[in-house]
């Protein structure tokens, strides 16, 4: 399983739990609330009741028609209230007096006068002086549902003379709790939504981070020269793990790249050197001028082959440890491709070839012109050195979205099956078929090299009678 997928399994395991967690505690704390500050309304209303009542219980008028009738009217109104998106259409308090001794006296709903309700808490309660509260189950419209009463006491001249108890049926609460709880539930569910959701954005950003840190890591462990992802890499501890990763690159790279160098260097300078030093030493024997002026002739090839050598080093050396180019400008290789050609023309009429140059609009690229050019005289040099007399060449590119591909064709020997793989190694050259001898095996890798920085490729392959050489580059 990949990191990505399990950073986002986690935070989604730990937003589930602490979801769930949450809208459950709340949930359980919403039926709590609502009645907590029901009773607290039934509190009020009970002792207003109270203060209310004092006079009719004091003088037995409790049982008027006119107070009856101001009750029986209140348990009748219809009421036009939209409480939180629930419509209320009734009144749903219960009310009852009782005496001193716990005999109900009055009833709002005209079913308990006369019995005795000194056992029930809320009259028991407040008879005492304390706080009267009871829950009873009653059935409403064949549904039973829990009732809550709570009772105030009447008091005349601080002696309770009686108590009064308001009621509500909790059944009556159930619009407002389904209410709260559907919206809970609702927000809950965006809020979880909208916490995956960034978990997913985070976890994207986050391996996108450490997948360009990886990317890096593989291309250089594959030998390639990537570009520091710093800037693209956005957090701050990871642009410090890219510049760590950058420095031991350099570091590692630079101490491999030197015991290389030194080590090809060594092998490849020491056929020349042995040539001439066996060359010197004949000379100090007697020997005829003619023999003498052919080891000169040897020392001056290989001095020459050495000092070449050298040169292509340090070329190859500077640019191979190029992140990027260093110049960029527009480049008509069109033209830069003609400059070289009549650069070479000399030798193209010596050699009696035919030179076909399919390039006769101009097409411009950005690069390193310098580099550019070093890179298609060492495409044609080759081409020159591997087409025999009267051989043919040609030069033709092909345009795309964002590459140009130029290709140069020769005809003469094809390139043998063991040494395809091998063209673009670093001193690895196949004798030229007109002199027999090779090259400094530098040329291939170099224009490897410049492609490479240009965004493209090299490709060298055998095609119908001859070779071709493609180099790519990107337009941008």
């Amino acid at each position: 399983m990949s990191l990505s997928a399990r950073i986002f399994l986690l935070y989604v395991a730990f937003m589930s739990i602490a979801g769930y967690v949450l809208v459950n505690s709340v949930l359980n704390e919403i039926k709590p609330a609502i009645r907590q500050t029901t009773e607290e309304t039934l509190v009020d209303t009970a002792n207003l009741l109270a203060e209310i009542l004092r006079e009719p219980l004091k003088t037995n008028r409790l049982s008027d028609v006119a107070l009856t009738d101001i009750f029986s009217a209140y348990g009748q109104r219809t009421l036009v209230a939209n409480i939180w998106g629930v419509d209320k259409t009734s009144t749903s308090h219960r009310i009852y007096v009782t005496d001193a001794a716990g005999q109900v006296v009055f009833d709002s709903a005209d079913v308990a006068v006369g019995q005795d309700y000194s056992r029930w808490n809320d009259v028991y309660l407040t008879l005492r002086g304390q706080y009267g509260a009871r829950s009873s189950t009653e059935v409403f419209n064949g549904e039973p549902s829990s009732v809550m009463y709570i009772g105030a006491p009447i008091t005349d001249q601080g002696k309770i003379i009686g108590a009064v108890s308001v009621s509500k049926p909790n059944h009556t609460l159930e619009p407002f709790l389904e209410k709260a709880r559907n919206r809970l539930i609702l927000q809950s569910v965006l809020v979880i939504a909208i916490g995956l959701l960034l978990g997913l954005l985070f976890t994207w950003w986050l391996t996108r981070e450490l997948r360009r840190l990886q990317q890096y890591a593989l291309a250089v462990a594959q030998g390639q020269r990537p570009a520091l992802p710093i800037g693209k890499v956005t957090s701050g501890e990871l642009n410090e793990l890219a510049t760590a990763l950058e420095s031991m690159r350099v570091e590692l790279e630079g101490k491999a790249y030197v015991e290389r160098y030194v080590q090809t260097l060594a092998h490849e300078v020491k056929c020349p050197l042995t040539a001439i030093r066996a060359a010197t030493e004949l000379l100090q024997s007697p020997m005829t001028a003619e023999e003498r002026q052919r080891f000169i002739d040897n020392i001056d090839s290989e001095s020459l082959r050495m000092q070449q050598m050298l040169e292509r080093l340090l070329d190859l050396a500077k640019i191979e440890q190029q992140q990027g180019l260093n110049t960029r400008k527009a480049v008509d290789v069109s033209e830069l491709w003609q400059a070289i050609i009549e650069g070479q023309a000399a030798r193209i009429v010596q050699a009696k070839l035919q030179l076909s140059n399919h390039l006769t609009d101009p097409l411009v690229v950005q690069g390193d012109p310098f580099l550019l050019r070093q890179a298609f005289t060492n495409l044609l040099d080759n081409a020159l050195d591997f087409c025999p007399e009267g051989g043919v060449i040609e030069l033709y590119a092909q345009a795309g979205p964002a590459t140009v591909t130029l290709t140069l064709t020769n005809t003469g020997p094809q390139i043998p099956a063991f040494a395809l793989a091998r063209l673009t190694e670093r001193f690895y050259s196949l004798a030229r078929p007109i002199t027999g001898k090779k090259s400094t095996g530098l040329g291939l890798n170099f224009v490897q090299e410049v492609a490479v920085l240009h965004a493209g490729a090299l490709q060298v392959g055998n095609i119908d009678k001859g070779v071709a050489a493609s180099i790519q580059i990107s337009i941008h």
